[in-house]
């Protein structure tokens, strides 16, 4: 063979080797693109998935301790399962002014009802310390304004623990010496 042939014979098996990486490449390609159609199909699927709904109640003045003031909300919550479902936690935060008054967390405050609704209380503490920040809000009107952040935690088979997050915010009346006594 002649040199000149030797360098064709080369090139061809050059080219034909760069044809067969295009071809395992395109085969990649091919799968690539089918997976992603598959996710795109699961996530089409899963967004369809009835989920729980939950509403957030306004805040409310509940009692006066040694400890501090407490307000409670109600967090109703929907289930459209033919099962219970498990609250993993509820977690909140109490603003006024800007600030945070009060946070904390519930942990496993127990089932949302089958087919129906659930009404959960949430107690929020205020301790007498944050008090004294409040009362420049207060004003002539007695009034506090404020906003509850709450996160609701629960498990849906499949879909895995999810948040539902819940905001309310308005005017709370305090008590007077008249209310409480």
């Amino acid at each position: 063979m002649s040199a000149a042939e030797e360098e064709r014979s080369a090139a061809a098996a050059e080219a034909g080797g760069e044809e067969e990486r295009r071809e395992r490449g395109g085969g990649l390609g091919l799968v690539s693109g089918l997976v992603d159609k598959a996710k795109g199909f699961v996530v089409e699927k899963v967004t369809q998935i009835p989920k729980p709904e939950a509403s957030l109640e306004r805040v409310a003045f509940k009692s006066v301790s040694r400890q501090g003031i407490e307000l409670h909300s109600h967090v109703d919550v929907n289930n459209p399962y033919s099962h219970r479902i498990p609250i993993c936690e509820v977690t909140y935060t109490f603003k006024s002014g800007g600030k945070v008054i009060a946070s904390g967390t519930m942990a496993d405050p127990g089932w949302i009802a089958a087919s129906g609704s659930t009404k959960l209380e949430l107690p929020v503490k205020v301790p007498y310390d944050f008090i004294v920040s409040l009362m420049k809000d207060l004003g002539g009107d007695w009034d506090i304004d404020y906003v509850l952040e709450v996160g609701l935690t629960i498990d849906l088979p499949v879909i895995g623990t999810f948040t539902i997050p819940l905001t309310t915010e308005g005017e709370m009346k305090l008590p007077t010496f008249r209310d409480l006594f």
